[in-house]
């Protein structure tokens, strides 16, 4: 399958389990330790014979794989607990675009400082299209209308959506970048490690869980979403690992944000957030982008 083919098949999947995550209100260790509970079990059919087969032979090697593993899985744990709090503490239409966006661009920096990558011009502006785009689409839907507190509130929570983006963002490069060097530089199957990734981010919450077993309650009420999050959101990785494989990394950061086109119609249509005008310039300027990536 071509690094396009995939990066569709993870940008569907990816906007699914997050419209999913936001309409459910779902949060905490205990629904996140039943979703990699879902996907563990859901994709130990494959994910264990690719683990096996694709362990490295020497110690060494061997060790650097585990390595590669453990700090995934930390900054996967880092990232669904952030992605959590910014959901429940702002609106999915700042946080979602604003992490989107700031997420490629630092990865196209990292791979061209840490990774060695040379994008031509016509990639780095396709790039730098699908950020701006999602910034119109981000900046749109930061516009909400006053609610309770007045203008003051409005603008306090549109503000603490965006420091909450950027700081999702963050995480994102990171493990674009971390993921990347490790089925790229290590030659490490997509499947197995993520699947044993998986493994670990699920001892970490159930460690959580089990110091709070009260926090299962929000998994119990809503089966659904578990459901729905726990099968797409390993799926949509994987994709976007196997992409890595056979396109650079500054062409499959910005493109897989090709989601967050469907998660702003998705906040028009769904959540009822404003202003469907812009949401629908920057979703053009976000594939005009993707566009100038596939030419590049």
């Amino acid at each position: 399958m071509t690094a396009g083919l995939l990066l569709a098949a993870a940008a569907l999947a990816h906007a699914a389990w997050n419209i999913a995550l936001k309409a459910a209100g779902a949060r905490g260790a205990g629904f996140l330790a039943a979703t990699l509970l879902v996907g563990v079990l859901a994709f130990a059919p494959v994910g264990v014979p690719a683990l096996l087969a694709g362990l490295p032979t020497d110690s060494a090697a061997l060790g650097i794989a585990a390595l590669l593993v453990v700090g995934s899985a930390a900054l996967q744990v880092a990232y669904f607990l952030l992605l959590q709090r910014a959901y429940r503490g702002a609106d999915v239409g700042v946080v979602y675009p604003v992490a989107r966006g700031t997420g490629p661009l630092l990865s196209i920096v990292g791979a061209v400082l840490l990774l060695g990558e040379r994008p031509g011009a016509v990639v780095l502006l396709g790039g730098l299209l699908v950020v701006a785009g999602v910034v119109v689409i981000g900046l749109a839907s930061a516009r909400v209308a006053p609610e309770g507190g007045g203008a003051e509130a409005a603008s306090a929570r549109r503000w603490r959506g965006i420091r909450y983006g950027a700081a999702v963002g963050v995480v994102i490069a990171a493990y674009s970048l971390w993921d990347a060097a490790a089925v790229t530089r290590a030659d490490l199957d997509p499947v197995g490690y993520y699947w044993a990734s998986m493994v670990v981010q699920l001892l970490v919450f159930a460690g959580l869980v089990a110091r709070r077993p009260a926090a299962l309650a929000d998994a119990r009420a809503h089966p659904v979403a578990v459901l729905v999050v726990g099968i797409l959101s390993p799926l949509a990785y994987v994709a976007v690992l196997a992409a890595y494989q056979r396109a650079p990394v500054v062409v499959v950061a910005p493109a897989r944000e090709a989601s967050v086109v469907l998660i702003a119609l998705a906040g028009w249509l769904v959540f009822r957030e404003p202003h469907p005008a812009r949401r629908l310039l920057g979703s053009v300027v976000v594939l005009g982008g993707i566009a100038l990536l596939a030419l590049g």
